[in-house]
């Protein structure tokens, strides 16, 4: 049956996938049809290894894109905290209020139980919020930022959990943790030296995987503690989003298995997906509430929205929550069932949302635009640009050069756009006027102050994705000016062109005349001269073109 378990996963996973879900349902699904023809969860129990594995490397790779002070913003981690308490204290009178009403699957559950079910509900998906947002461009957008940030938040409440689940008293030796980062240095030099490749994903294995969750659980604390908590060690390294993307498909096929004992441990009953159902119905409280508070941190209605749509489902990690409440004995093996039928539905209704959360605002903006508090959020301000006559958007070493360049043979005024706060500062401290922005945000573009005197946009980001898109909204703008963009590629240049771009410039083929430029400049007394040898036609020689009595023709 393993061939079976592996081409029943792929179809399910491949059939939802093509209806613009995430994939995770298929996986799910795929449990539920393998439990019909009789495979179970206790008959494979290396399915089960690879279902923590995965668990353990999603944490680990949560700890490597961490930002420890993003964590500190009070939208962040005063919105998570008090969105979990506001889920409690709503979804458990809600639920005993079922039990009463005659829903069997809640019937006798103590308080206890109760808020145990309403905390693995609180939780928002992780996986299909990166999705979505990696999906719109928006990952660096500020509302991006911020539901990421929360969901962050949230892993580590569900880490927390998982830590006090396992219910022994930690070893004196745990004390002993406390001395990693002084290790830091010696990891470092580790990691710079590891290379790429396989050498680089063996390294993060044995981070994730001994000195991480081994070493944690040695001395009896969470393993999956231990990996959030190495990969937080390693968050600082410049290599640590490399190897995130070195472990992303090891930590991707992991949780299959994870997804897939899910649907192994039972099929749902009628009453099941019933119950499922009317815990989505509850999701708009969850977007309300969401809404609500960060509106209330003073973050613009727009923004409020969009990331409380992004956050408006079931999570993954309630599912984690629910399978470890189960095998402690603490809620019986349905709710897992129960609370991955509601995620799978959540998600159902989630995709078509989030795709049409513009149209929602554009209809409710007046309504909306209410319930912000000024003065707003200093990220979600209006972006002033005073009246510049160039604009480049991405200040990196092109775009840095591109501004010197402009600065000493125009006037007019200059303005460079860039997304990292450091690189902002660092512009600024060498006198070069740039604002923070992410041009590739709709976001950003909706916060735009209008330039009418502005003559030439250049698009120095590295994205082409990103410019395409800078293209598509400086033409609903309006913009009448002209467009060069930097490529990478050819055909990068030409969909460029076909967008509206004016003048397109290849670095690789521009940094091939630059580099021969400068070698004839600093090695070379003269230009070379193109000098053909003897000609050879018909077996008879045909003495050398005299180069110096007549003209040379450049080459068309």
């Amino acid at each position: 049956m393993e061939p079976a378990i592996l081409i029943i996963t792929l179809l399910c996973g491949m059939l939802v996938s093509r209806v613009g879900l995430p994939p995770l349902i298929g996986y799910l699904v795929a449990g539920f049809v393998l439990f019909t023809f009789g495979i179970e969860d206790s008959s494979l129990p290396i399915l089960q290894q690879l279902a923590d594995l995965g668990v353990t490397l999603l944490l680990f790779s949560i700890g490597l894109k961490l930002d420890i002070k993003s964590l500190f913003k009070a939208e962040v981690w005063a919105g998570s905290s008090l969105h979990l308490i506001g889920s409690i204290i709503f979804f458990v009178p809600i639920l005993k209020l079922l039990g009463f009403l005659g829903i069997e699957q809640l019937d006798g559950f103590t308080i206890n139980q109760l808020m145990l079910v309403s905390f693995a509900l609180s939780f928002s998906s992780t996986v299909f919020a990166v999705k979505v947002l990696e999906d719109s461009g928006d990952m660096q957008s500020l509302y991006g930022r911020v539901a990421i940030g929360i969901l962050i938040m949230q892993d580590i409440f569900a880490v927390i959990f998982l830590t006090i689940s396992k219910g022994n008293i930690p070893s004196v030796w745990a004390f002993g943790l406390l001395l990693l980062p002084f290790a830091r240095p010696l990891i470092y030099k580790i990691f710079d030296r590891v290379g790429h490749g396989e050498m680089l994903v063996l390294f993060g294995l044995v981070m994730a995987l001994v000195v991480g969750a081994w070493l944690f659980e040695a001395v009896g604390l969470k393993p999956d503690l231990g990996a959030l908590i190495i990969g937080i060690l390693l968050a600082g390294h410049a290599k640590s989003s490399e190897l995130a993307k070195s472990i992303y498909f090891f930590k991707e096929l992991f949780l299959v298995a994870f997804f897939l004992t899910i649907g192994l441990n039972g099929l749902p009953t009628l009453a099941d997906i019933g119950l499922a159902t009317i815990l989505v119905a509850l999701v708009p409280v969850k977007i309300m509430m969401f809404l609500y508070l960060l509106t209330r941190f003073k973050l613009r209605s727009r923004t409020s929205l969009l990331a409380s749509f992004n956050l408006g489902n079931y999570s993954e990690f309630g599912l984690i929550v629910a399978a470890v409440a189960a095998y402690k004995g603490w809620l019986p093996a349905e709710w897992l069932i129960i609370i991955a039928v509601a995620l799978s539905i959540s998600f159902l209704f989630a995709a078509p949302l989030n795709s049409s959360v513009s149209k929602i605002y554009q209809r409710y903006q007046s309504t909306l635009t209410k319930l912000e508090r000024h003065p707003l959020h200093p990220e979600d301000r209006q972006i002033r640009i005073g009246n510049p006559r160039f604009l480049i958007l991405g200040m990196g070493r092109i775009g840095s050069g591109a501004y010197d360049e402009l600065r000493a043979k125009y006037n007019g005024e200059i303005l460079g756009i860039e997304h990292k706060q450091e690189l902002v500062d660092f512009h600024r401290s060498q006198g070069r006027n740039v604002v923070q922005g992410d041009a590739s945000d709709t976001d950003f573009w909706e916060k735009l102050e209008r330039a009418p005197n502005l003559e030439l946009v250049l698009l120095a980001m590295p994205n082409h994705v990103g410019n395409l898109f800078a293209v598509e909204q400086l033409h609903k703008l309006n913009y009448e000016g002209k467009i060069s963009a930097i490529v990478q590629y050819s055909e990068d240049g030409e969909s460029l062109k076909e967008s509206g771009v004016h003048t397109v410039y290849n670095l690789y083929e521009a940094a091939g005349a630059g580099f021969v430029d400068h070698v004839i400049h600093e090695l070379l007394d003269s230009p070379p001269e193109l000098v053909p040898e003897s000609v050879v036609v018909n077996d008879t020689d045909v003495d050398t073109v005299d180069t110096e009595s007549q003209p040379v023709q450049s080459p068309s």
